[in-house]
């Protein structure tokens, strides 16, 4: 039955989006950019997300749940938290876990999952 969940630019390893009963969730976020810091990857990345929300009909106004990694959070968690609050609505606040992980590559400091209703 997976006629009710939309798969979008899949690839052989994942979906980048994927949509199921009025939920979207999107996969795991990188910059494009890893040249920059925390705050500047953060930036980076919350564009994508903006790109890949708006591709199936939703924004970050309906965000419910954003997890988060960082390569060093001592080093990188101020960063992040200003790009983040220069992004976030502030009357739309979704559940958030910000961890330190051993991310894919040693220049990538940031990544970022959401998941956001319709």
């Amino acid at each position: 039955m997976s006629d009710d969940i939309q798969r979008h630019q899949s690839n052989e390893r994942l979906s980048r989006v994927v949509v199921h009963n009025g939920v979207v969730y999107v996969a795991g976020c990188t910059a494009n950019d890893r040249s920059g810091d925390a705050q500047a990857q953060t930036a980076d990345i919350l564009a994508k997300i903006d790109g890949y929300l708006e591709s199936v009909g939703t924004n970050k106004n309906r965000l419910l749940s954003v997890q988060i990694w960082l390569q060093d959070i001592d080093r990188d968690f101020a960063g992040l938290n200003a790009a983040w609050a220069a992004w976030v609505p502030k009357d739309a606040m979704p559940t958030r876990a910000t961890c330190e992980a051993k991310l894919a590559a040693p220049d990538l400091r940031v990544e970022i999952i959401v998941t956001a209703a319709l």
